[in-house]
């Protein structure tokens, strides 16, 4: 059978690569493989992210390079920081600290409405702060965000993502073909900006509270309204709505106004969801059956 174009790219479960010992395969993509693998040197498990061979140029080291330094002053604890990137065995290989799960493993299960709205919010600050350092993420997906085994939620790929969106925004627009996902439309064609990224966390905010993904054409209401009406405060169906507007003149200009719009109705879309959920079990707001 004839290789893909990536085949060779491919590490197999117990292969050395460096100080590091693979362990399995997390993710493949466009861009690059994940592994897990341990660090036989620090006795750390760590997350190993490979561009395919073709995709490793001179100018998409240049890039990488460019944004790594940026991203290398991020500091919140919302953003998974980059452990090292460098040439092992003639691979490129960019390494970061393994988590839990993805925010994508998460989203199999219910998530409880409160635990929702801190996730939601833990996403939205870690954009925020990057967006205040002048960078934008440009592939915020759930795969590209881990949950720690303190709850704590943390971005991953700054710099990466915004590199290897562009190789492959650049290959949609070729092949005039290719799934939008979440991306925003106008990030789609080429055009990224802070406010895609606030388009981004509006899909999944809207995921996280009603399993349900919006798709293009991204029609107002999308399928699972009906549950968010019955879990969210109107006030919050507002913020998410706006930032999912499909003019990017109609979005929160960045992640630090989107979060500002969250922080407002936050406590009150609590209080909302809590009352529901007591007159739904027959109990009134002390916890007692009525």
């Amino acid at each position: 059978m004839a290789k893909t174009r990536s085949d060779s790219t491919q590490l197999r479960a117990r292969q050395r690569l460096g100080k590091y010992r693979i362990e399995r395969r997390l993710a493949q993509g466009g861009f690059a493989f994940v592994y897990q693998a341990l660090d036989t040197i620090e006795g750390v498990r760590v997350a190993l992210k490979m561009p395919h061979q073709y995709n490793v140029t001179a100018s998409m080291l240049d890039n990488f390079h460019r944004e790594a330094r940026l991203v290398a002053k991020l500091d919140h604890p919302n953003i998974l920081p980059l452990k090292d990137a460098s040439f092992i065995d003639g691979r490129f290989v960019i390494t970061s600290r393994l988590g839990e799960k993805t925010l994508a493993c998460r989203l199999r299960n219910r998530i409880a409405f409160d635990s929702a709205l801190l996730l939601i919010e833990q996403m939205i600050d870690g954009v925020a702060y990057a967006h205040r350092n002048k960078i934008i993420h440009c592939d915020i997906k759930p795969e590209n965000m881990i949950l720690l085994p303190d709850g704590r939620l943390q971005l991953m790929d700054f710099g990466i993502a915004k590199v290897a969106q562009h190789t492959i925004v650049k290959t949609m627009i070729a092949s005039g073909s290719g799934t939008v996902g979440y991306m925003a439309p106008e990030q789609a064609m080429g055009r990224p900006s802070a406010r895609s990224d606030v388009f981004s966390i509006g899909l999944i905010a809207y995921k996280i509270l009603t399993g349900h993904l919006p798709e293009w054409p991204f029609e107002w209401p999308p399928a699972g309204y009906a549950t968010l009406r019955r879990k969210a405060h109107p006030d919050l169906i507002a913020v998410i709505r706006r930032a999912l507007e499909l003019r990017p003149s109609r979005r929160y200009r960045d992640a630090n106004d989107l979060l500002r719009a969250f922080r407002a109705v936050k406590a009150r879309s609590l209080k909302f969801a809590h009352r529901h959920r007591a007159s739904s079990t027959g109990k009134n707001a002390s916890g007692k059956t009525t």
